[in-house]
């Protein structure tokens, strides 16, 4: 079984964040039709620095944060990349990272990377053939890339954590990814659901029976898979695995013994982890956002301490109040281990307390108001 890290039974979503991503560069060789980032192919001059990104990597040490992501763009851009991560494991911070699955990244750079302490490398998987992929992440070549990065990761003894987003793009593909994600030597499928955001368009969006379509799957797929599955983005599987679980009680089903999982030596998030509770996202150029899909900065690490913008910025403390979420996710019995998309909510509204837009679930004794058409356009801006 996975090692579970003890710190994560304790982490007080109010005091500290259970996950920390550090967006290094938005510099990237890709141009990927969903990205939140709209990375560019240069790196931005006001980037944080080496040493300011160690201090930032200090205080991520200071929090007692669990999991910590360096992501991008495409983070091998960074030249300081490798002394970043060096400095992570001498504080004590384990790093994961999400490198492009561009030529920048080589069986040298994988070793390179598990020799400077990173604990797991994350590379996405979006289609179950080289013309979806590619399709998705805008250069040829990238699907076949991505499965040699993770046979030099299994050869490094790097644990590998695949992602994957789901859109009307690659929807149709969805039992074919989840049979090659089972064929490779894994420790977690992260599952993203597409915030129409940066790139992302809202033509792409799966509606809430679609979502309950890729939830079934994954649930299904959780019983027997040899890695654990997370949803990013789709807090309301959390609502979905609850159901089954007491449909299955009800209906007298007998749990088999659970799959054994490869060792890895990050666990996984408590429930109720959402968009500024328990999460929290700094980007570049050192502002600080509930996550990389909500583009309301709360504050600049270079002007306060991230302890402080994640603790008392009126942004980061009204998401993390259930007595703020308005319409179904207001009235629902689910709330405090869902919440919905806060994200998700205000790319459709403008509004990060409305309702999750994409769950279909009807709270018990709740009452719909008038049906609302989804919108045509967005309350976030996005690249063309």
């Amino acid at each position: 079984m996975g090692i579970m890290n003890p710190q994560i039974q304790t982490v007080d979503f109010n005091e500290q964040p259970f996950l920390a991503i550090w967006e290094v560069t938005q510099a990237c060789d890709l141009a990927c039709v969903h990205c939140r980032a709209a990375a560019q192919p240069l790196r931005h001059p006001m980037e944080l620095t080496t040493e300011e990104g160690k201090d930032l990597i200090d205080q991520i040490a200071a929090m007692n944060v669990p999991v910590f992501v360096l992501t991008g763009g495409d983070p091998i851009k960074r030249p300081d990349l490798f002394e970043l991560i060096a400095h992570a494991r001498k504080v004590g911070v384990r790093v994961s990272l999400t490198p492009s699955a561009t030529p920048l990244l080589t069986r040298e750079i994988v070793f390179r990377l598990k020799e400077a302490g990173l604990a797991r490398l994350a590379v996405s998987l979006d289609g179950a053939s080289a013309q979806t992929h590619d399709a998705f992440r805008g250069m040829a070549g990238s699907f076949a890339r991505t499965f040699d990065a993770i046979l030099w990761a299994n050869e490094a003894g790097l644990p590998v954590q695949i992602n994957t987003t789901f859109s009307r793009r690659n929807l149709g593909e969805m039992d074919a990814i989840a049979e090659l994600v089972e064929s490779l030597r894994i420790t977690l499928w992260s599952v993203f659901f597409l915030v129409p955001t940066g790139r992302g368009k809202l033509d792409d969006l799966l509606n809430a029976e679609e979502f309950e379509q890729v939830f079934a799957r994954i649930y299904r797929l959780s019983k027997t898979a040899s890695f654990d599955i997370k949803t990013t983005e789709a807090q309301h599987y959390r609502r979905y695995m609850l159901q089954q679980r007491v449909a299955e009680r009800k209906a007298g089903a007998l749990a088999g013994p659970a799959p054994e999982k490869m060792a890895d030596s990050i666990g996984r998030a408590p429930r109720g982890l959402n968009d500024g509770k328990g999460f929290v996202f700094i980007s570049h150029t050192g502002e600080v956002y509930p996550s990389g899909f909500l583009p309301l900065a709360a504050g600049n690490i270079r002007r306060q301490p991230l302890s402080a913008i994640y603790r008392e910025s009126p942004l980061f403390t009204r998401l993390r109040d259930t007595s703020m979420l308005e319409g179904k996710c207001g009235a629902c019995e689910f709330k405090e281990i869902c919440g919905g998309s806060r994200a998700r909510a205000f790319a459709l509204t403008g509004n990060p307390s409305a309702e999750e837009p994409c769950c279909s679930y009807i709270p018990r004794g709740y009452i719909q108001p008038m049906a609302v058409q989804r919108p045509a356009t967005l309350h976030v801006l996005q690249s063309a």
